[in-house]
């Protein structure tokens, strides 16, 4: 497989062309014959004109590609090592939504020929790879797994807006049904992972590593914020403590703020659903869970409580927040934590307008239920910095003074203005 691969006698295909599918796909292409396969004719149309539908990568990435995409299953056929990247969400009741696994699963077994190999990347609990997704391509193709075709797992470690640790230099975790296939599916990746490849011993432990990554840094910014919510109460800025506690070497540096997005927000529900199907209820993992989903409610009424103290007249009250994606300088709004902030605001019958320099309004408004504003106001009660975008970052104590009233807080979530505003109340996690 390897050798047919780079001699172009066989063609990689990455199905599901996200912020993770398409990175891959693209890198692939520079080394191999690439079929880039979506669902949705009109994004593929948008890559095959060179434009990436995520607005992470540039015209420039397409270029020198050996890459086709389409929507077209017969097209899909003519490859022999598959890729599937598709989302892995939860529901409303953070229940695992493995839909769209199922249905790229069922794509391979419409598609899979004898001698095949087929990887997932996609984030999943510990077993669902075999348990979920193998039985789907086995019953569609009447193939069996390792005796006629190859599965893996190697999970993404995509992280969107960041330009530092791209695919070629982040260590890609690797497996395999056995020890063939872990061998291929390496050697397959390291021809794109100039950082190289861990060979996990299972597809069950590739998936644990990855689900375990965001659960740790979800847990890490639930303390984060629950001594946010302790030293509000004693009057610390949270920032100078972390400062000053970060001057040990085996201080963590993580901070408050908002969970959201497609990874941290989502994975831990993942393990937690796994681990209550066999019997065990975590406790620690939904603690930080139920604390970081609890931070959009408790900065919503710090807002409030300000606007009731300084105004009064809370129909007649404005806040502008700035920043409506799930982080910082990109326009994904996934799982964006500050939609459920301007809900918050807005069953205070608050008046609330949305800044986003990244953000699309159409988006906000069939996801979320509102729009950006075309111009901001003069007389906000209080402006929330939700999200730091680098284009706010230059922003300075008169900027927020000509859009605001005396008695106006500034909500500065991620503390990018500490001791720069003093014409305003001023407050930060």
């Amino acid at each position: 497989m390897y050798q047919d691969l780079i001699e172009k006698k066989k063609k990689l295909a990455v199905i599901g062309l996200g912020y993770v599918g398409l990175p891959i796909a693209l890198e692939f292409a520079r080394k191999v014959k690439v079929i880039g396969f979506d669902i949705n004719a009109s994004r593929v149309e948008m890559m095959r004109n060179g434009i990436d539908p995520s607005k992470e990568l540039k015209k420039e990435a397409f270029e020198g590609c050996d890459i086709e995409f389409t929507n077209d299953l017969e097209v899909l056929k003519q490859a022999n090592f598959f890729i599937v990247a598709v989302p892995t969400p939860v529901d409303e009741h953070n229940t695992p939504d493995l839909t769209p696994i199922h249905r790229a699963s069922e794509t391979i077994g419409k598609v899979i020929k004898e001698g095949d190999y087929v990887v997932f990347e996609s984030t999943v609990y510990p077993g669902c790879t075999e348990e979920d997704c193998l039985p789907i391509i086995e019953t569609l193709s009447g193939l069996t797994n390792v005796e006629h075709f190859k599965t893996g797992y190697s999970p993404e470690r995509i992280n969107p807006g960041d330009k530092e640790h791209t695919l070629a230099k982040i260590v890609k975790v690797v497996s395999g049904c056995d020890a063939e296939s872990l061998d291929v599916i390496a050697r397959v990746y390291e021809l794109v992972v100039t950082a190289g490849v861990h060979r996990a011993s299972s597809i069950k432990v590739a998936e644990a590593a990855k689900i375990i990554e965001n659960t740790q840094r979800d847990l890490n910014i639930a303390l984060m914020n629950e001594l946010s919510i302790i030293f509000d109460r004693m009057n610390i800025n949270t920032f100078e403590v972390l400062e000053a506690a970060g001057t040990k070497w085996n201080f963590l540096k993580f901070q408050p703020g908002l969970v959201g997005g497609h990874c941290i927000g989502v994975d831990p529900y993942y393990l937690t659903y796994k681990s209550r199907e066999l019997g065990y209820d975590s406790q620690v993992i939904l603690a930080g869970r139920v604390i970081n989903d609890g931070m959009a409610g408790y900065i919503a009424k710090k807002l409030l409580q300000h606007i009731i103290q300084n105004n009064g007249n809370v129909k007649h009250a404005k806040v502008l927040v700035m920043g409506a994606t799930f982080k910082e300088n990109v326009s994904d709004i996934r799982n964006s934590k500050v939609a459920d902030v301007v809900k918050e605001l807005k069953s205070y019958s608050l008046n609330v307008d949305v800044a986003d320099p990244h953000a699309d309004s159409d988006e906000l408004h069939h996801e979320y239920g509102f729009k950006l504003t075309t111009e901001t106001s003069n007389d906000y009660d209080a402006v929330l910095v939700a999200v730091p975008h680098n284009d706010y970052k230059a922003l300075d104590d008169a900027y927020f003074a000509g859009i605001t009233k005396p008695h106006a807080m500034v909500a500065d979530l991620k503390g990018i203005y500490r001791s720069r505003i003093t014409t305003r109340h001023y407050w930060s996690l």
